[in-house]
């Protein structure tokens, strides 16, 4: 059985390009290592633009990102000066969590794909731990 370092070094090579992306895009990479025999990758991007971009990285590398977990955040300056300006106001809406809703039907309901759970989970690690775990009453945001 390959060992963790070995591990790390060949999903860090799958993803070279995700990796060179966000350093490109000026990404603050707060953790990478192996989790669960998956890539963990935890940043702080700049804008929900270049969050929006790193993902679209991950996808073209593996789109079913199987043997990664990446936690990329924005920046809450750079949330609120885009607030600010109006720009992110129309980048993303809130959807109140109704009973029997799942993120998976969320996502359906948003994006005609109930497999794009992870987009709004994503969008709200603030309010949630796990995408299984949501609460009637919950405002989610809803990324475009």
């Amino acid at each position: 059985m390959p060992s963790q370092d070995d591990r790390l070094n060949a999903l860090k090579q799958k993803y070279q390009p995700v990796l060179n992306l966000m350093q490109q895009l000026q990404v603050r990479l707060e953790h990478l290592h192996v989790q669960d025999n998956k890539l963990f990758i935890g940043g702080v991007a700049p804008s929900e633009e270049v969050k929006n971009k790193v993902w679209d990285q991950i996808k073209l590398v593996d789109p079913n990102y199987s043997d990664l977990i990446a936690d990329i955040r924005v920046e809450q300056a750079a949330r609120t000066s885009g607030a600010a300006v109006g720009g992110s106001q129309e980048q993303q809406q809130t959807y109140t969590v109704q009973p029997g809703d799942t993120l998976s039907k969320i996502s359906a309901h948003f994006y005609g794909d109930a497999s794009q759970y992870m987009r709004i989970f994503q969008a709200n690690r603030d309010k949630l731990t796990d995408p299984n775990k949501i609460q009637p009453g919950q405002k989610l945001n809803i990324p475009k």
